[in-house]
């Protein structure tokens, strides 16, 4: 879609997840709004496009406390109304043997999570029967396809009437708007102190040979893993977390490390045929936690770090809330 830049109530600069979700959630009340993007197409540079797509609020806990649950849990009612392929077969997490201090010290930190035994593991994915005694299931964590989110976002946006500029590179003052919502992630440094770039590496596996129907983390004190089902035989797996902007290939450690963990999980991942290697470089403020941030008639929306699918839900719906708050949502 593209469009002119006509007066709107509300301009919006950046088309992922926190753009996408603060406009979907300002056209629900009725709010005009344009959305701005300098990329040539949806999901080009965006680190949402690389996202695990995760909705895990009691997994994700650690490092950002007990607001990140709170806020965490509105995602896994949002998603299902606003993206029909969100699934919510929860979480499933195992160690091995040696690291069953991992387990613990998760079913402590996330105050949630049902124990099971080899049995119940197998249970829930026949493919790591036999492989793990004991794990943690997470019962009410969902999963989604980011790059399908998207693409449902952009939708209900239309539907809306809601039009996207693509190849904008836009300046928020320079905009004709009565507020401007910057959702421009690490690209809006000059205007956020603090905000830094958190470096993800991820691989998007095929294989027939073993399938999950849920994501499985497996807990290691160096090298931990998550494994996310996709659609057709797909897996994405990823894990690393390294402090850096750099948005260059994934490196040959990474993809070793990320392997062999892999292969750790289920030896028959060995055989997988690699059909993609991502990167993507997330947005960080020193709290670990989002942030709503105005001046004037700029709100600052960023710092989703790996939280994105996750937390931008409850950020979008705070942020029309305090712009209108006379102004109820109409899905």
């Amino acid at each position: 879609m593209s469009g002119s830049r006509e007066h709107a109530s509300v301009a919006v600069i950046g088309a992922g997840v926190a753009g996408l979700t603060a406009a979907l959630a300002l056209a629900e009340r009725g709010v005009g709004v344009r959305v701005y993007e300098r990329a040539a197409a949806l999901g080009e540079g965006a680190c949402s496009w690389q996202a695990g797509g995760m909705l895990a609020p009691w997994c994700e806990r650690d490092g950002a406390g007990t607001e990140l649950t709170a806020r965490g849990e509105e995602a896994l009612a949002w998603w299902p109304r606003h993206h029909p392929g969100t699934v919510q077969r929860g979480t499933l997490v195992v160690a091995h043997a040696r690291d069953r201090g991992e387990l613990e010290r998760l079913a402590r930190r996330s105050g949630a999570g049902q124990w099971l035994d080899g049995e119940g593991i197998a249970a829930l994915e026949p493919a790591l029967g036999g492989r793990f005694g004991h794990g943690l299931w997470f019962a009410r964590e969902a999963h989604l396809d980011p790059r399908e989110a998207l693409r449902s976002l952009v939708a209900a946006l239309d539907t809306h009437g809601v039009s996207i500029q693509f190849g904008a590179d836009v300046q928020a003052e320079d905009l004709v708007a009565n507020a401007v919502i910057d959702c421009r992630g690490l690209a809006a440094r000059d205007a956020l102190p603090g905000l830094r770039g958190v470096r993800g590496e991820t691989l998007l596996l095929h294989t027939a040979e073993v399938a999950f129907r849920r994501p499985v983390r497996l807990l290691h004190p160096r090298h931990p893993l998550y494994l996310v089902p996709r659609a057709d035989g797909r897996l994405l797996l990823g894990a690393t977390v390294l402090e850096s902007d750099h948005a260059g290939p994934v490196t040959a450690r990474a993809t070793m490390e990320l392997l062999n963990a892999a292969w750790s999980l289920h030896p028959a991942l060995a055989e997988a045929a690699i059909m993609e290697l991502g990167v993507g470089v997330r947005p960080a403020l020193p709290d670990h936690l989002p942030c709503l941030r105005t001046q004037g008639r700029i709100t600052r929306f960023n710092g989703l770090y790996r939280h994105g699918f996750l937390l931008a839900p409850w950020y979008a719906q705070t942020l029309a809330r305090q712009l209108f708050p006379a102004q109820e949502a109409c899905a």
